[in-house]
């Protein structure tokens, strides 16, 4: 499950534009949000019920075409 977080800052009076940069990133740092994204760089979904479905087709296929071609020795 994704979590949003909305992170947002606006100027404050007559701050300057790298005290607001500043304070966002400590905002973000405090967040979590770059920790999270870094461990699920490389997860990979789990494969969906279609595409297990189609997969196990493929190999009945093949594996009947194999045990056929073994019958008529064509393969050994």
């Amino acid at each position: 499950m994704k979590k949003t977080v909305i992170i947002e800052d606006k100027r404050q009076g007559n701050e300057s534009s790298a005290n607001l940069l500043r304070r966002f990133s400590r905002r973000v740092k405090d967040s979590n949000i770059v920790r999270e994204v870094r461990n699920n760089r490389y997860v990979s979904r789990k494969p969906s019920s279609l595409v297990i479905k189609k997969s196990a087709l493929r190999r009945i296929t093949k594996q009947a075409e194999i045990t056929k071609l073994k019958k008529l020795g064509k393969i050994g």
